[in-house]
């Protein structure tokens, strides 16, 4: 297709829908299946961009909302937009603050226009809908830009397990939130078609809704991809549901995506939930968990996750991975180390460990890549173990509870009593 964007599609596995491929945008390339790191406010916290290149990262994520608010479009526009002002030169796509409208439900109106948000900067209220989330996109100049939609609640999320707040519906009320949801997520996104203002130089997405319901999901498919745009994501997946219901929804939706199209699965997740995804066909992910669990001294291993605050890392003069070449791993510091240095509250050990996570997945992404070149998907679980231990990736190695697949990473005690935040 003409525009600003080129997908390529580069090989297949033969045992599943897994498949090679790479996206040209105006920025450079980038591999796919690709891991897209979270860099909501055009930051990633503590890591300087030059560091986020090195861990093998091709593309990150600016959220509009976020900066729609701060520093805001009229000083992004004066800088030439996210590239220039956070010194990144690779593709960046945008998140078009739809989320927003369901994980800050509690402070909001939403209606046919768009939502009304309780700043979180300043308390103002401020109205974001179709037209306005293009207009903050383009301004921001994002390479792949979200269309705004209604994300609605779900059923299955429960208060305290790390989703966002919310009030819970009814069985009664869900389908015809459901319903609404998908209606309007159709209508508003043929506003944001209208509303896109550099169609020759952003590539604007859809997203398909639908929630558990697995026919919602397919009328959703059809009235989106009804619209011809370079690409196609996956939303409403991964706020509250299992890894079961997941998996559920996304190899019913992805093989109902075009084949030409990039696929994009939003907000997920762990090791073994991007494999499954990608064995449907899909060829985008971003989440939170790398950097936030960092942050936290959870940090991720092809064996599966530990959490570095435990008493038994106190003497520990091994690496964090042995297998692992980021600067933490290959520049010999030490798991006692990290540990004192999260302790001690010195920087070095979130930096680190976000580094170790971030570069984590980034292998595990070209291990996905080399497997399905190679045509030999079954050699990805020798290489990493963490794939075939289901309680693994919900339990650390240390016995110790780390954050869900739908990004919650709430307080924990750590072996000394403390909290970490």
């Amino acid at each position: 297709m003409n525009g600003p964007l080129r997908f390529k599609v580069e090989s297949h596995c033969s045992t599943n829908s897994a498949r090679t491929g790479t996206v040209s945008t105006p920025h450079g390339d980038f591999s796919t299946p690709a891991f897209m790191p979270v860099a909501t406010a055009a930051a990633m916290k503590g890591i300087l961009p030059s560091q986020v290149r090195e861990t093998g990262s091709e593309i990150l994520l600016n959220n509009a909302y976020h900066l729609m608010l701060r520093p805001g479009t009229e000083l992004l526009e004066r800088f030439g937009g996210s590239h220039r002002f956070m010194r990144w030169d690779g593709p960046i796509l945008t998140d078009s603050g739809g989320y927003q409208a369901f994980s800050m439900s509690d402070i909001n109106a939403i209606d046919e226009d768009g939502v009304t948000f309780k700043s979180f900067v300043d308390g103002a209220r401020v109205h974001l809908g179709p037209e306005s989330s293009m207009a903050v996109q383009n301004a921001i100049g994002a390479d792949i830009i979200m269309a705004f939609d209604d994300c609605p609640p779900s059923p299955h999320a429960r208060h305290g397990s790390g989703s966002p707040r919310t009030r819970i519906p009814t069985p009664k009320d869900w389908q015809k939130r459901l319903r609404t949801a998908n209606e309007r997520t159709i209508r508003w996104l043929e506003r944001c078609v209208r509303a896109h203002q550099r169609p020759d130089e952003q590539a604007l997405f859809g997203i398909v809704q639908g929630g558990t319901d697995l026919d919602r999901r397919a009328a959703s498919v059809d009235g989106v991809c009804g619209l011809d745009l370079p690409g196609y994501a996956i939303g409403g997946v991964a706020v509250g549901e299992g890894p079961d219901l997941i998996r559920e929804i996304v190899e019913f939706t992805a093989p109902r995506l075009p084949k030409d199209r990039p696929r994009y699965l939003m907000g997920v997740g762990y090791e073994r939930d991007i494999v499954m995804a990608v064995a449907a066909g899909v060829d985008m992910f971003d989440c939170v968990l790398p950097t936030r669990n960092g942050r936290m001294a959870s940090v991720f291993t092809a064996q599966g996750p530990i959490r570095l605050r435990h008493a038994r890392f106190r003497d520990d003069e091994g690496p964090i991975d042995p297998e692992c070449d980021c600067p933490a791993c290959s520049g010999g510091f030490s798991r006692a180390y990290l540990r004192h240095c999260f302790f001690a509250r010195e920087m070095v050990g979130p930096i680190l460990c976000s580094l170790h996570n971030v570069r984590h997945f980034q292998r595990l992404l070209l291990d996905i890549r080399a497997a399905i070149r190679d045509d030999s998907w079954s050699s990805l679980a020798g290489r990493w173990p963490v794939l075939d231990d289901p309680d693994g990736l919900r339990k650390a190695a240390d016995g110790s509870s780390v954050a869900s697949s739908s990004g919650g990473a709430g307080p924990e005690p750590d072996a000394e009593g403390s909290k970490t935040s």
